[in-house]
């Protein structure tokens, strides 16, 4: 069975643009098959400041209404992703950039108001791996941005841990698959002021100690809720750390176990 890599870069890669020229150089290298997955909310919560659009956030999660959705399928969609796959071709890495409407690949059902109205939030419902699958056997790499869409014409913001996590799920029964969240720390920290202080392996028995104890922030809960999951669902491996852990060997990150 090969191995399917599936990448999940955040804003810290996205918003400096000589890291994100590294990191898609040394990714392109990559030897086996690979799906990019990125987000973008940093840049999307820029240009909504600059146009006036309140941002607001809860337990991590942005709230989305028609003219946050607007500004995030412009940056998530467009600027980002598109600058994303020209530097991939850049480094000879044949990449097409999608959407979940695109292909019809990530479909999402419009988040349940329940305590909290998040607006236009996908909670994603089917990952249709067809066309990506078809891309991959070619040796083109699927670049993912976090929109989806209902099938009924409305797109979706949908968090991009979330989409990374739900590709791997669909591609187990294909593929060995492993998940890797990159972003700008070495890992989970049980200080988050001291980015030394990595815990190299969490379970779901010491991720409740760590709850008890405070240690795991709001933008963390989703990502390691995510972790779980796929690892639940057969991905093989769900690593957390800065993206040299993706080319180089270090223990310096987090690794997700049952």
């Amino acid at each position: 069975m090969k191995t399917l890599k599936i990448i999940k870069i955040g804003g810290s890669i996205i918003d400096d643009s000589k890291a994100l020229n590294q990191f898609l150089a040394q990714f392109s290298k990559i030897k086996e098959l690979k799906i990019l997955v990125h987000g973008g909310g940093k840049s999307a919560t820029r240009l909504a400041k600059q146009v006036q659009v309140e941002v607001k956030m809860i337990g991590g999660r942005r709230v989305t209404n028609a003219e946050t959705l607007d500004i995030i399928t412009m940056v998530y969609a467009g600027k980002i992703n598109k600058n994303i796959v020209a530097k991939l071709q850049q480094h000879a890495c044949n990449a097409i950039g999608f959407t979940g409407a695109d292909g019809n690949t990530i479909v999402s059902d419009i988040r349940p108001i329940k305590d909290i109205d998040y607006g236009f939030a996908g909670d994603i419902k089917r990952i249709n791996t067809q066309i990506p699958n078809l891309l991959l056997k070619e040796k083109i790499t699927p670049v993912f941005c976090a929109i989806t869409h209902d099938e009924n014409g409305q797109l979706l913001n949908t968090n991009a841990d979330t989409v990374a996590s739900e590709l791997a799920i669909a591609f187990a029964p294909r593929y060995k698959t492993e998940l890797y969240y990159c972003f700008e720390k070495n890992g989970v920290l049980k200080d988050v002021n001291d980015n030394d202080s990595v815990i190299e392996n969490i379970n779901k028995e010491n991720y409740q100690d760590l709850l008890k104890q405070r240690m795991i922030t709001d933008g963390m809960l989703p990502k390691l809720n995510n972790c779980f999951h796929a690892i639940d669902k057969n991905v093989q491996k769900v690593c957390i750390g800065k993206s040299e852990m993706l080319f180089e060997s270090t223990t310096n990150h987090t690794t997700i176990q049952v």
